[in-house]
């Protein structure tokens, strides 16, 4: 096995749709499962894209932790060829990061609850429903298989930023709120 170098923003690759699978099966794609593994393990990640490690193919593989998944991780699964599905029509708006977009975040709304479908690595269909965080993954991945990355969906680039800045501004934020809170609490009207 081998751990790939993942491709960053301006790459070419990953503004390019990548390609249907013909075959899970093989041992060709079987190494690239193997490897894209390795990477996902390396990097810390939670979900990778085949076009992240140069390989124009449409797979994906992702896990979800259970802090993230109301207590219920959801362990590593191989979507090849996945196709999703909204339920409804209500989005979310959250924090996201990326491998391909190193020490950045944005916020960016998606489908709240979707269905998805598609091979597993031994061919076999499988199929479900996704709503949170789950779905935010599977989107995210997704839109990695159509060349489109996450700041493309944003409506907001004013949340665009270097994590490391986003967290102290929030940081900052967050204390000035509970401040605020704090003082309309003790005499009842903020002054």
């Amino acid at each position: 096995m081998a751990s790939f170098t993942i491709a960053r923003m301006g790459h070419p690759i990953l503004s390019t749709p990548a390609r249907p699978v013909a075959d899970p099966t093989t041992p060709d794609l079987q190494r690239l499962l193997a490897d894209m593994l390795e990477t996902l393990d390396d990097s810390g990640g939670i979900g990778l894209a085949a076009p992240q490690v140069g390989v124009p193919l449409r797979v994906v593989i992702y896990r979800v932790p259970a802090e993230r998944n109301n207590g219920e991780a959801i362990p590593l699964r191989v979507l090849v060829n996945p196709v999703l599905e909204p339920l409804g029509t209500a989005m979310t708006e959250d924090w996201e990061a990326c491998l391909s977009l190193p020490g950045l975040t944005g916020r960016v709304p998606r489908h709240a609850r979707l269905r998805w479908r598609g091979q597993a690595a031994d061919g076999s269909v499988t199929e479900g429903e996704a709503e949170g965080f789950h779905a935010r993954i599977l989107q995210h991945e997704c839109d990695h298989l159509d060349g489109v990355l996450y700041p493309q969906r944003m409506t907001d680039l004013g949340t665009f930023g270097f994590a490391e800045e986003v967290r102290a501004r929030l940081a900052i934020q967050a204390d000035a709120e509970r401040i605020d809170s704090s003082a309309t609490n003790t005499n009842g009207h903020g002054e």
